[in-house]
């Protein structure tokens, strides 16, 4: 290991700007580092669905072989002003910007383990590493990834947890919009004439279960909008929201169950409503006998640490790519207090996480 040179690619790309949608100077850094290594790049088409400025880029070793390891290009707030601070052990920004661990301790890790390979002629399997855009918004980039059809499992590098951690269950979401259409009418004049939407979603929430309904599940209501005027009845009434479960089953009968409470509470007042919903991202979770599952725990015990599954109720690539029937596990990379001014890595992290890459890749 160097860790200095891993540092080095650390501190080079958090000061790359890339969020969603503009991932571009990053993916254009990383096919210039790949490239100068003698590796193929590739992009994907996946840019007409995500419209980012760029397509997921994909490096194959050899032919490719039957795993793929990935990281996204985007961060959730902009880099582009950090002042990178290495002390304690670990890496700070100033506090005035994030950091940009998540995730460029993912994409730094695994553009130092190809430099390793490429200069060290270390013996490797045959493997894809994809870098991959929008994961913070839509998990487009991932969804819609260009991979081949050999690609039987997935490991990506992108959990808030520290290494030996791996996520192997993780929850899916159902986003939602509902609109509730009543009648708008003068609230001083004609009271009575008019029907107030904002009634039928007030009626209609509190018979909701809001929160943690139980140890696998979740329902939010995140923003609420409505009325036109103080002296107007709200016609209209606009929700948007999620329900969370590692059931998918279960996902959808709740969400069944809030489009019918709202449904029941707008037909007393004679409203009605609309609604349109999608999956965010499906739930998967991930048997002890599976190859990936093995390798995970077969790599992290080799670099000295002890596996500890884990489960999340956030969403990552690993839900798209078990959606596409790649089984996958999320890998701790210590990327900490993720989105926030107070993000850190501590170095060991970056180079424990380092350490499980090669011993994925690494020929036994």
């Amino acid at each position: 290991m160097n860790p200095s040179r891993l540092i080095e690619i650390f501190l080079q790309v958090i000061r790359i700007n890339a969020l969603s949608g503009n991932e571009k100077p990053l993916a254009d850094f990383i096919n210039s580092f790949l490239s100068n290594l003698a590796y193929k790049v590739e992009f994907d088409d996946s840019a007409k669905f995500t419209n980012s400025n760029t397509g997921n880029l994909i490096c194959k070793i050899g032919q490719g072989g039957d795993f793929v390891m990935t990281a996204h290009m985007d961060t959730a707030r902009p880099t582009e002003n950090v002042k990178p601070i290495i002390s304690d052990n670990k890496i700070t920004s100033s506090g005035d910007t994030v950091l940009g661990v998540d995730n460029r301790v993912g994409v730094a890790v695994l553009l130092y383990t190809l430099e390793r390979v490429a200069l060290e002629k270390i013996p490797v399997k045959d493997f894809t590493v994809a870098f991959t855009t929008c994961e913070e918004t839509t998990l487009f980039g991932s969804k819609y990834l260009g991979l081949n059809g050999s690609i039987k499992k997935g490991f990506v590098f992108d959990s808030g947890y520290r290494p030996g951690n791996f996520i192997y269950s993780a929850c899916g979401a159902i986003g939602f919009n509902l609109k509730i259409f009543g009648r708008a009418s003068h609230s001083g004049i004609a009271p009575e004439k008019g029907i107030n939407s904002l009634v039928v979603a007030a009626n209609a929430i509190t018979k909701l279960p809001l929160g943690r309904i139980d140890k696998e599940t979740t329902m939010n209501i995140g923003t609420l909008k409505s009325g036109s005027a103080v002296n107007v009845i709200p016609e209209l009434t606009e929700l948007v929201g999620e329900v969370r479960s590692f059931n998918l089953e279960k996902a959808e009968s709740y969400f069944n169950l809030l489009v019918n409470t709202f449904n029941d509470e707008a037909k007393k007042l004679n409203a009605r409503i609309e609604y349109d919903y999608f999956w965010d991202f499906k739930p998967y979770t991930i048997k002890e006998n599976s190859e990936v599952y093995k390798d995970i725990v077969k790599a992290i015990t080799k670099v000295g640490l002890i596996p500890s599954p884990s489960i999340s109720l956030g969403g990552s690539d690993a839900n798209s790519l078990n959606e596409k029937g790649i089984e996958s596990v999320n890998i701790g990379i210590g990327a900490q207090n993720p989105h926030s001014n107070d993000e850190f890595v501590y170095i060991e992290d970056l180079i424990k996480t380092a350490e499980i890459a090669l011993e994925l890749v690494k020929k036994d």
